[in-house]
C-alpha cells in the first residue's frame, strides 16, 4: 500500500482522482446571474453591477451605529502590545464580546447583530487597520468557523445549540489542513469512524495551521467517514467541542507576521463526536467548505482595504513632510507614481469589496467568482501597496515602530504591515490555487459542451456527441465575440470621461474569451496543465472586474454629489480614471504574455532543477535551517505533548 509520512495514503490520492474529488465538491448549478461568469464568456453585463448596489437605509443606519461603537473601542487598543506579547489581551477579547463583535453576521434570532456582509466587511476593515491579528481572529471565527457553515447547512437544532454561543462567548475555528494535506483534500487523513450504536463518530487525526485553534471553544472539523453499511462515507463536516477528551493542541505556531494570531497544531485521538453534530450529510464536507468560502473569502479583501487606506494616509503625510533636493519627495516623479498607485488601487479595492458585499446581501446574484477574484486581486495588490509604502519611507519604512519611537520619531509600523499582509496571498486559497479555482469556472462553458471532445479517455461515441454539442455552441457564441459596444465611440456616454474605460473593458472581455477559445483549440485536453496561461486569463478578468467596479462606484458618487454630497464625486472620477489607466497597461501586458512568454523553458528548467542538474550552483554557502524532515510525520494516536489550549477573555 502507498504510504505518506508513514501512513496509508488516502484513496484517490493520485492526480486524476484528486481532481475528481475537487470537481465533485464544486457548485455546478448557476441559478442566479453572475457578472464574473459572463465576463469570462466575453459578455460585459454592465446591467448586473450598475447602478452601484447600496444597502437600504435601515441597514445602513444600523450598521453605522455599530461601526461607531466599534471605532471608539478600537481607539483604546494598544496594537504594539499585541505585537510584543504575541497575543490579544483578555480585556480586548472581553470588550469585543460585549460589543457583540463575535456575532456580527449571526442573525438576531440567534443572539447576533444580524449585520449584512457590507457592514461586516467595514468592521473588519476598521479592526484590521488597528490589528490584523484581531481581524484574523474575528474573520476565522465568523467567516469560516462554526457560524457560517451552521447558518448555511445546519439543522434548526444545530442553529439553536451553537449560534447563540458563537454570538456571545465562544470562539470557533475551522480545521481542514493537515501536515501533508493542503489544497488537495483527496489525501485527507483524518477519520471519523461511526460507533457501533450509530450515536457518535470517533475522530482521529492531526490538523495543522488551525487559526484560532489554540483558543477555540468550538471547532468545525473536516474528516473522512469510511464507507460502510448505512454510511455513504466521504469527507464530512463535524462540530466539535474544543475541550472534548482526546483533543490536544500540541503547539502554537508562530509566523513572519500576525504575531497575535492563535494558530496551532491540533491532534484528535478517539474524540467522541455526537452524530447530531454532523453538518449536512456524510460526504458533503468539501461542498460545505467551498460554499462557506464563497462569501467568507470577502473578509480578506476587507482587511486589505484597511491596509490600503492606512498606506494612503501614511504615504500622503510622509511624501509631503520629507524634503529631498529642495522639494517634498512626493513631488519627485518616481515617488509620485508610487503614491498614485497606492491611492488609486485602494479606491478600486474598496469599490470591488463594497460591490461584492452588497451583491452578497441582496442575494440576487451568484458571487462565487466575484468573491474569489476579490480575494485574489486584493491580496496581491495590498502586498504591493505595502511594499511601495516601505519604499516611499525608505530606511524608516524598514525600521520597526519601536525603534522609530525610541529615537523620538513617530512609530509608523510599515514593516509590520508588510509582514502581516504577506499571509493573505496564502490564506483561504493561495494565489496559485485561486487562479486554478477561477480558471475552472472561466472554462466551465467550454468543458460543459466539449469536455468529452478533449478528454483522452472518452470513447468515440462520447466524442461524437460532444462534437455535435460543441459545434452548435460555438456556432452561436463565437460570432458574438467579433463586435460589440466597445467599438462604438458613443457607447456608455452617460459615464462621461470614464466611458472610454468601459469601452475598453467590453473589448477586452471579448478578446479574453477569444483567447480562452484559442487556448482550448490549441491544447485541448492539455489545457489543464497550462496553468500560467490560465492564470493570465484569470488576472485579465480580475483587472476588468476592478475597472468596472471603480467606474460604476465613481458614477454613483458623482450622481450623489450632485444631489448635495460632500464634494467627493469629482475626486472619485479622478481616482477611477487614474486607476483604469494603470490597470489597462497591466491588461495589455497580460494579453501580450499569453502568447509571448517563457513558460515552456521555465518548466523545463524547473524539472532539471528538481532532477539535481544544477546543484553545483548551490556551492559556497551553508544552510542555516534547523534540522528535521520537510514535512513532520502525523501518525495517529494519543498525544505525547502538553496541551496548549487556553480560553480567551
Amino acid at each position: 500500500m502507498t504510504t505518506v509520512n508513514g501512513r496509508p495514503a488516502a484513496a484517490g490520492a493520485d492526480e486524476r482522482q484528486a481532481r475528481a474529488v475537487a470537481e465533485a465538491a464544486r457548485e455546478t448549478e448557476w441559478s442566479l446571474p453572475s457578472f464574473g461568469k459572463e465576463l469570462y464568456l466575453g459578455r460585459f453585463r454592465l446591467d448586473l453591477i450598475h447602478p452601484y448596489p447600496r444597502p437600504d437605509a435601515a441597514a445602513e443606519e444600523e450598521g453605522e451605529r455599530f461601526l461607531a461603537r466599534l471605532r471608539d473601542f478600537c481607539a483604546t487598543i494598544d496594537a504594539q502590545r499585541i505585537e510584543h506579547e504575541e497575543r490579544i489581551p483578555d480585556e480586548v477579547v472581553r470588550g469585543l464580546k460585549e460589543l457583540g463583535a463575535l456575532g456580527m453576521k449571526i442573525p438576531r434570532a440567534y443572539g447576533g447583530l444580524g449585520l449584512g456582509q457590507v457592514h461586516y466587511n467595514r468592521a473588519l476593515t476598521l479592526v484590521g487597520s488597528v490589528s490584523p491579528a484581531i481581524g484574523a481572529l474575528l474573520s476565522a471565527h465568523q467567516s469560516i468557523g462554526v457560524p457560517q457553515p451552521v447558518a448555511m447547512f445546519g439543522t434548526e437544532e444545530q442553529k439553536q445549540a451553537f449560534l447563540p454561543r458563537c454570538a456571545a462567548s465562544d470562539i470557533s475555528a475551522f480545521l481542514l489542513t493537515e501536515p501533508d494535506v493542503g489544497s488537495d483534500p483527496a489525501r485527507l487523513q483524518a477519520t471519523a469512524v461511526p460507533t457501533e450504536d450509530g450515536e457518535a463518530y470517533l475522530l482521529d487525526g492531526v490538523k495543522l495551521w488551525t487559526t484560532n485553534g489554540v483558543v477555540a471553544d468550538l471547532l468545525v472539523v473536516m474528516a473522512r467517514v469510511p464507507e460502510g453499511a448505512g454510511h455513504r462515507g466521504g469527507i464530512s463536516a463535524f462540530i466539535v467541542e474544543g475541550d472534548s477528551p482526546g483533543i490536544t493542541v500540541e503547539r502554537r505556531n508562530r509566523f513572519m507576521g500576525l504575531r497575535g494570531l492563535e494558530n496551532g497544531v491540533t491532534r484528535f485521538h478517539r474524540v467522541r463526536v455526537p452524530a447530531r453534530n454532523l453538518v449536512g450529510k456524510e460526504g458533503q464536507g468539501l461542498k460545505i467548505a467551498l460554499s462557506t468560502l464563497n462569501t467568507g473569502r470577502l473578509s480578506l479583501p476587507a482587511m486589505c482595504v484597511g491596509a490600503g487606506k492606512w498606506c494612503t494616509r501614511i504615504a500622503r503625510e510622509w511624501a509631503r513632510e520629507r524634503v529631498q533636493w529642495g522639494r517634498p519627495v512626493g513631488r519627485h516623479e518616481e515617488v509620485a507614481k508610487k503614491i498614485a498607485f497606492i491611492t488609486a488601487t485602494t479606491y478600486a479595492m474598496e469599490a470591488m469589496l463594497e460591490m461584492s458585499g452588497q451583491m452578497a446581501d441582496d442575494r440576487r446574484k451568484d458571487i462565487r467568482i466575484e468573491a474569489a477574484i476579490a480575494k485574489l486581486w486584493a491580496s496581491e495588490r495590498a502586498w504591493e501597496i505595502a511594499d511601495e509604502l516601505v519604499q516611499v519611507r525608505g530606511g524608516r519604512g524598514y525600521e520597526t515602530a519601536d525603534s522609530l519611537a525610541a529615537r523620538g520619531e513617530r512609530g509608523v509600523p510599515a514593516e509590520q504591515l508588510l509582514r502581516d499582509l504577506r499571509i493573505n496571498r496564502i490564506f483561504e486559497g493561495s494565489t496559485e490555487i485561486m487562479h486554478l479555482l477561477i480558471a475552472r469556472e472561466a472554462v466551465d462553458a467550454h468543458l460543459s459542451v466539449a469536455g468529452d471532445l478533449v478528454d483522452p479517455s472518452a470513447d468515440p461515441q462520447a466524442k461524437a456527441r460532444a462534437f455535435a454539442k460543441a459545434s452548435g455552441f460555438y456556432a452561436s457564441w463565437l460570432p458574438t465575440l467579433v463586435v460589440g459596444q466597445g467599438q462604438r465611440p458613443g457607447s456608455y456616454a452617460d459615464f462621461g470621461p470614464l466611458a472610454g474605460h468601459l469601452r475598453f473593458v467590453e473589448r477586452a472581455a471579448r478578446r479574453m474569451a477569444r483567447s480562452t477559445f484559442y487556448g482550448m483549440s490549441r491544447w485541448q485536453g492539455g489545457m489543464e496543465t497550462r496553468q500560467a496561461f490560465l492564470a493570465r486569463i484569470v488576472d485579465i478578468g480580475a483587472e476588468l472586474f476592478a475597472m468596472s467596479a471603480a467606474v460604476v462606484r465613481a458614477r454613483h458618487e458623482h450622481d450623489a454629489d450632485r444631489e448635495g454630497g460632500d464634494g467627493r464625486g469629482t475626486a472619485g472620477m479622478e481616482l477611477a480614471d487614474a486607476f483604469c489607466r494603470q490597470s489597462r497597461r497591466r491588461v495589455e501586458r497580460l494579453f501580450a504574455e499569453l502568447w509571448d512568454n517563457s513558460d515552456d523553458t521555465d518548466g523545463k528548467l524547473a524539472r532539471r532543477v528538481m532532477d539535481d542538474r544544477y546543484t553545483w550552483l548551490e556551492e559556497g554557502v551553508l544552510d542555516p535551517s534547523v534540522p528535521g524532515p520537510a514535512i513532520a510525520p502525523s501518525t495517529p494516536g494519543p498525544s505525547e505533548a502538553e496541551d496548549q489550549h487556553r480560553k480567551m477573555g
